[in-house]
């Protein structure tokens, strides 16, 4: 590539921090890089609470391992969605994680309107599989459930519903979560305000429920529609039909993390004191599983030996979704902590290499909180000023805007979305 810059696409298996080197394993070929993470169906009890046992599965054969050595490296793998180990959620659940998931969604949504528009025939449906089949079901509260959950309504009453009116007496959204409301991080007049909008789009919001499995449904029905049932933990042992689960509950950590917290480390330098001298790992947080790192991002190690004092794995970087600041552990796992992070550490990089990054800590300055409620309709929140409405709608927009990474897409994106507003959404299926 360009500007001195080399990309290769493959996942990163291993690191060698002795020897300063990254095992890869490529995946240039797209339909041979699909993997998963599984959950255990019963984690054993020495694990951390809240945290799944991390196996990589893969589905297809290895791919070549390369060795790419490096200078300074910078672990910034994120985070995998957290399932709690539930029953049937990695398996029949939709994630949101990459574009990948996005068009699977998409063309699943598609796929369920067209199935219940066929005329009667062999496969006649009934209004009330129908209306299990049109029951999109959210799990998770935070931002990211709440903007699908508008987005798909938006998609829905403006692009859909023209094309399938017969259907949208049946169509239903529901939002679970565990906690007494969803939105937390917001104060409890804009959480209010999300809920009353949602309450006006005919968008439910079950707070207090407890998801306990996810399963097909019985028969015929099940396999050949891909039609589920959820069982909640408040209903007893009634089971609620859904066409479609997406899960947005939280993060765990990338299996990557386990493994190179697991490995041993050379004691720092040719002759290190003799509480050194035994082996270190990489500090885990207990609660996340991310890295610990220093005020400045450096990975934190802690020494196997009765003396523990954290020490710095040299020239060695972590942040975002898998990184635990010491100084600051309740950041939240959100883009705009990550891109700040990037940015410092890119600056202090280029200004001298790593003494510069040691001479000064990252500080994460809080622009607010934004979460779009569908029907032009956002909240923001931040220390400055709080908003709803249309006006905080575009204040939603603009910051996707501003963030885009390139000039052409400061251009071309307001374009798509006059096409959009004009056009109404492409419903194509790809």
């Amino acid at each position: 590539m360009s500007g001195k810059v080399d990309f290769y696409q493959g996942w990163a298996d291993d690191i060698d921090f002795d020897r300063k080197t990254i095992r890869v394993e490529t995946n240039a070929a797209e339909e041979a890089a699909s993997k998963t993470v599984v959950p255990p169906p019963n984690p054993p009890s020495s694990e951390t609470p809240g945290m799944e046992k991390e196996v990589t599965a893969p589905k297809k054969p290895k791919g070549d391992l390369i060795d790419i050595p490096y200078d300074k490296l910078v672990i910034a793998c994120g985070a995998y969605s957290q399932t709690f180990g539930i029953e049937g959620v990695r398996e029949h659940a939709h994630f949101l994680r990459d574009i990948g998931d996005a068009r699977r969604i998409r063309l699943r949504v598609l796929s369920l309107f067209e199935q219940c528009s066929y005329p009667r025939g062999s496969d006649h449906l009934s209004d009330a599989d129908k209306r299990q089949l049109l029951h999109f079901a959210i799990v998770g509260g935070g931002p990211t459930g709440i903007e699908f959950a508008a987005e798909l309504h938006d998609l829905i009453r403006d692009d859909l519903a023209p094309m399938y009116p017969d259907l949208m007496p049946l169509v239903s959204i529901t939002v679970y979560d565990v906690a007494p409301k969803v939105l937390p991080m917001f104060d409890q007049a804009l959480a209010k305000y999300a809920m009353d909008t949602f309450s006006r789009q005919n968008i439910n919001v079950k707070t207090q429920h407890h998801l306990q499995r996810l399963r097909l449904a019985d028969g015929e029905f099940g396999r050949r529609h891909g039609a589920l049932k959820i069982k909640i933990k408040e209903s007893g042992d009634e089971e609620v039909g859904a066409g479609l689960v997406v899960w947005s509950t939280g993060l765990m950590a990338n299996p990557l993390i386990a493994k190179l917290a697991a490995k041993e480390l050379a004691a720092p330098g040719p002759n290190p004191p003799a509480s050194q001298s035994t082996t270190r790992h990489l500090l885990r947080d207990a609660r996340t599983g991310g890295i610990v790192t220093d005020a400045c991002l450096r990975a934190r190690t802690a020494a196997t030996s009765p003396d523990k004092t954290p020490g710095i794995l040299d020239d060695v970087y972590v942040i975002g979704d898998c990184a635990v600041t010491e100084n600051d552990p309740a950041l939240p796992k959100t883009a705009q902590v990550a891109a700040q992070q990037a940015t410092h550490l890119a600056k202090r990089l280029n200004a001298g290499g790593a003494a510069a990054v040691a001479a000064k800590p990252f500080r994460f300055r809080n622009w607010g909180t934004l979460t779009y409620l569908g029907s032009w309709k956002a909240i923001h929140q931040s220390e400055a000023d709080e908003l709803k409405g249309w006006v905080a709608w575009v204040v939603w927009r603009g910051a996707y805007l501003t963030k885009s990474m390139s000039w052409r897409n400061k251009m071309l994106v307001p374009i798509y979305w006059m096409i959009s507003w004009i056009f109404g959404r492409g419903i194509s299926r790809f």
